[in-house]
């Protein structure tokens, strides 16, 4: 079984998760039990709710415990700090096109969410970015075409 990186932020959130659903696991069960009380179960809407969610729970609790028993979780701050981006660095970024500043984390792909500014580690511009050191120029082909970038900082945090 291959391990998946992760930062230490993405397996506290992912923990924390997983701590609700299994606080909600009782709720649901109490749930089924007292749609049961009410009669028949063939048109009985609250016991198939309370079914359907206690499902919907108990595949989520399953994939986040598969995620981390497969996570590999990477400490960046404890690397030495070198300027070679890797996985879990921040990275900030001068389009030189456009003369605009852009920062990215660069994480695994269940915590990436290009909103916060979280790369996937598989994604073209994190591609791109991985071995490369703070001052470097390099060209990423994206989706709407090649851009050319010049890495200003490195952070490992």
């Amino acid at each position: 079984m291959d391990k998946v990186p992760m930062t230490i932020r993405g397996e506290q959130e992912l923990r924390t998760e997983l701590e609700v659903l299994l606080k909600r696991r009782p709720l649901i069960s109490q749930a089924i039990a007292e749609a049961r009380e009410l009669g028949d179960l063939k048109e009985n809407a609250e016991y198939h709710a309370a079914r359907e969610e206690q499902g919907i729970c108990e595949a989520q609790i399953r994939d986040i415990e598969y995620k981390l028993s497969v996570a590999q979780v990477i400490d960046v701050s404890k690397m030495d700090n070198t300027g070679k981006v890797i996985f879990g660095t921040t990275v900030t970024l001068l389009d030189i096109d456009t003369d605009k500043e852009v920062t990215y984390q660069i994480v695994g792909d269940d915590e990436a969410n290009i909103k916060s500014g979280k790369i996937s580690v598989s994604s073209p511009i994190a591609r791109g970015l991985i071995g490369k050191f703070d001052g470097d120029e390099v060209v990423i082909s994206t989706p709407g075409g090649e851009k050319d970038f010049e890495i200003i900082k490195v952070d490992y945090i």
